[in-house]
């Protein structure tokens, strides 16, 4: 976990001050959100963060809410043995006290599903994440440069069909 974090900071040390942005809030860090550009026309996107909790205590990332889709939520990546990336939605992010948790490509994200408008590399994207302790923290999305990911195909499970209309 310490090789993570490290890489993290790392990465984000080389990104520059205009690249690297977040928020703090009480003992919880939100460390660079952003989400990579969604092709056009698609109707979903993923963002992504690092989550550092300076606490004594554990928290939970329970939800997030955005103007930018129509349904947000928690996901994970699961690799099926078939080898099938499906994405699930879950109903809480673990956050340990004293760590940092990488919510990254291939694990843990927030989805944007049915998207309310386009996304374009340079926007802000205002939302509020929910945390069980923590409470709610106003963030703004980064909307990054294309990763070449089109998080609009994936299975996203049969629950989430009417919400990408």
């Amino acid at each position: 976990m310490k090789y993570v974090i490290l890489a993290l900071v790392g990465a984000l040390t080389l990104a520059g001050p205009t690249d690297a942005h977040g928020t703090r809030q009480g003992t919880i860090e939100i460390i660079h959100p952003h989400v990579n550009e969604p092709f056009r026309g698609a109707k979903s996107a993923a963002g992504y963060m690092a989550i550092s909790n300076e606490g004594a205590q554990a928290d939970r990332l329970i939800g997030v809410e955005t103007e930018a889709a129509r349904k947000p939520g928690l996901h994970a990546t699961e690799h099926g043995g078939d080898g099938v990336a499906r994405m699930r939605p879950i109903a809480a992010i673990e956050i340990p006290a004293g760590e940092t948790v990488v919510l990254e490509p291939g694990g843990m994200h927030l989805m944007l599903m049915g998207l309310t408008a386009p996304l374009e590399e340079g926007q802000m994207v205002p939302a509020t994440l929910v945390f069980e302790r923590g409470g709610r923290i106003a963030v703004e999305f980064a909307v990054d440069p294309a990763d070449g990911v089109d998080h609009s195909t994936m299975d996203h499970g049969a629950d989430h069909g009417a919400a990408s209309d």
